[in-house]
């Protein structure tokens, strides 16, 4: 089924600014929230929904990808569709105040409240591609410094809080008990703290490791494109939520080959005399080489094109072609014979261009003169 669009489902135009998209999420949010909604299937899977759109919405970079490649995504997307309830209300301290839910800061009383997890720091590389690999899709193994738990290191339930990650105030006013929420200065809405911690770990509880991560890249991406692959960054103090890889695309410049969009371009050099008689030639394409013909007669400048040779479209619709521009090369310098040949053809009716000439005479006498 395919996905609806993340502006249509928070109900936005494209040109939305962040303010008017963390507005209208919150509307959404609370219209569908599972508390509101008890036992609603369809509600929470509006819910879900509207969580992944601002996840993608909200940050910029993201965005900026999925204005320029929709939904298309592989092993390394957006993130939001790896989502789960508690990655959502850990949105919820940014749209609403602290609070894991917008309803314990609403209403008075309302189930205590959920913790709010801390979520780790983002990781940033660069990938460096070939136009074979872009073209085909890769699987690459990098080595990547992450920091990650550190064996040892023990918690405990926050005692400022509760283990809720929240603090709450209660105020009498007219018209009842107002309540607000706000995230607990102690532990940082984690709802724990250190407990124990072996010599050298700081007070992150954190490590700095080098693993070596997989990734693998869907064919058709393009440079300055990011990819992301969810809770493959920073652990989280305290067993949070992770955050992501993010992969910057450097495409490499091919010696041979130039990219325009999803097409290929190839500069095809052939002579004058293969120009005027016609030839076959091979030339190179992704991964291999291609037999193509010179008609007689072609003219510098034509464009043949190698239907389906190109690049893949990297939302899967089609594949781009190969386009050979054919320029006919003139010798610089020439023997003696040479030019007596050639000044004999200059003289020649058929040589020069004209609409009204046959090619005839002119191709008999370059026989002629390779003969």
């Amino acid at each position: 089924m395919a996905k609806r669009d993340f502006y249509e489902i928070l109900g936005v135009s494209k040109d939305a600014s962040a303010d008017e998209i963390k507005k209208a999420y919150r509307k959404v949010a609370i219209q569908f929230h599972p508390d509101k909604n008890p036992g609603n299937k369809e509600a929470e899977e509006k819910f879900k929904e509207a969580a992944e759109a601002y996840e993608v919405l909200s940050d910029a970079d993201k965005r900026a990808q999925y204005d320029r490649f929709g939904h298309a995504r592989g092993n390394a997307g957006y993130g939001g569709h790896n989502m789960n309830m508690e990655d959502i209300f850990s949105q919820f301290g940014d749209i609403f105040g602290g609070g894991g839910s917008p309803f314990d800061s609403f209403f008075g009383g309302g189930g205590g409240g959920r913790r709010r997890q801390r979520k780790g720091s983002n990781l940033r590389i660069k990938l460096k591609l070939t136009l074979d690999e872009i073209a085909n899709g890769a699987e690459k193994k990098i080595k990547v410094n992450r920091l990650i738990q550190a064996d040892g290191v023990t918690y405990k339930t926050c005692t400022t809080c509760q283990g809720t990650g929240q603090m709450r105030k209660v105020v009498n006013t007219m018209l009842g008990q107002m309540v607000s929420t706000t995230t607990c200065h102690a532990c940082n809405g984690a709802g724990q703290t250190i407990d124990k911690r072996p010599p050298g770990v700081d007070n992150s509880g954190l490590v700095s490791k080098e693993e070596i991560i997989s990734i693998k890249i869907p064919a058709g991406v393009s440079d300055g494109m990011q990819l992301s692959m969810a809770g493959k960054g920073n652990d989280a103090p305290g067993g949070g939520i992770p955050g992501d890889l993010l992969i910057l695309i450097e495409e490499q410049e091919d010696k041979v080959l130039k990219r325009d969009g999803n097409n290929l371009i190839y500069d095809l050099h052939i002579s004058l005399i293969d120009a005027a008689l016609g030839t076959t030639i091979e030339v190179p394409t992704v991964g291999g080489k291609a037999k193509i013909k010179i008609d007689p007669g072609t003219q510098s400048g034509k464009i043949l094109r190698l239907r389906g040779k190109g690049i893949k479209d990297i939302n899967g619709y089609d594949t781009g072609d190969q386009l050979v521009y054919v320029n006919v090369w003139t010798p610089k310098k020439l023997t003696a014979e040479e030019r007596a040949i050639l000044e004999k053809l200059r003289n020649s009716p058929n040589f020069v261009p004209s609409p009204d000439a046959s090619d005839k005479g002119f191709f008999e006498k370059m026989k002629e003169f390779f003969n």
